[in-house]
């Protein structure tokens, strides 16, 4: 490894770090429970075929 390598992880976290306040901005009502299906949506192995495979994932914690 590389610091360049590691520079590109910094900036590339920060990046996702920014658009994940910007999204969370975006929510408004329920924005706490919104925001953790989507996580679960985006993290879960395979297809979705429900909303209540989503809330069952270990992503979304409510």
């Amino acid at each position: 490894m590389s610091v360049l390598d590691d520079a590109a992880r910094v900036e590339a976290l920060a990046v996702l770090s920014t658009f994940r306040t910007e999204f969370y901005r975006c929510l408004t009502a329920r924005a706490d429970a919104l925001f953790e299906v989507t996580d679960a949506l985006l993290c879960t192995d395979g297809p979705v075929r429900s909303l209540v495979d989503l809330v069952l994932a270990p992503e979304h914690r409510r």
